[in-house]
């Protein structure tokens, strides 16, 4: 595979993340008159803008803790909790789009929950907050079982990339729809592709090519944290044993 420092990588991978941002921005501002709270369409523009942001951009950000070099060393407890941090930051935009595209539809009476990308993006949702609250359940509370820790890492990993696949299926078809509905009605068809339509597109490809980076990185062995502290894989964080047990693993001192 491509040999690519990860750190130089990441400079890339976080600027191509404000990019995308930063296209759902202009998108919104120029086409569809900027952001507000009131119940009117601009009040819908927050929902793809926090979506992105939060489910596509951060969540990267979140899927990649692991991979940075200076986290390999030490204890494996602060990138835990920065880890669990980041996703709920996180999770609670992504409940926040979700409230302004509810919130547009019920002050316009529009359905809600009719379309594919409707269902996708709640699938997402839920699987993301079951994801969390099982990750937390499991790594940062002292009650579940080290070999239930180990079962369960796999899962966490495996739903962790299956999130981000959803996330940008979601936006991708979100997109799509946004184009359909704006455009029907518009003096330039979409099948004559409009400026709105040749950047928005773009904005659907540099969403696939972020998220294809980010998967990229998570398969990259090389890039992988070395499972080295048994300490960290095999106990939970919030146990009071748990700074005893590690001096004792390392020092032998610790009395119980």
């Amino acid at each position: 595979m491509l040999e690519l420092p990860f750190l130089p990588f990441c400079a890339l991978l976080g600027s191509l993340g404000a990019v995308c941002v930063a296209f759902v921005s202009i998108w919104c501002q120029q086409w569809h008159g900027g952001f507000a709270w009131d119940g009117s369409a601009q009040m819908f523009n927050w929902h793809p803008m926090l979506m992105v942001t939060s489910m596509v951009v951060l969540y990267g950000a979140v899927a990649l803790v692991y991979r940075l070099p200076f986290s390999w060393g030490g204890p494996k407890f602060p990138w835990k909790v920065l880890h669990g941090t980041l996703a709920l930051v996180a999770f609670s935009l992504a409940v926040l789009g979700l409230v302004a595209v509810f919130g547009f539809h019920n002050a316009h009476r529009t359905p809600n929950m009719y379309s594919l990308h409707s269902w996708l993006g709640l699938a997402t949702m839920l699987l993301f907050s079951c994801q969390w609250l099982a990750g937390f359940t499991s790594f940062l509370l002292p009650w579940a079982p080290a070999w239930l820790r180990t079962l369960y890492k796999p899962a966490h990993v495996f739903f962790g990339s299956t999130i981000l696949m959803l996330a940008m299926a979601s936006c991708v078809s979100g997109i799509n729809e946004k184009l359909f509905f704006s455009l029907k009605n518009g003096t330039t068809a979409y099948a004559q592709l409009p400026p709105e339509a040749v950047f928005a597109n773009t904005l659907g490809l540099l969403i696939l090519l972020f998220g294809v980076l980010v998967l990229w990185a998570l398969a990259r062995a090389d890039w992988k944290r070395p499972e080295a502290d048994l300490v960290d894989i095999h106990q939970p964080l919030l146990s009071a044993e748990h700074c005893c047990l590690r001096s004792t693993l390392h020092s032998q001192d610790c009395q119980p």
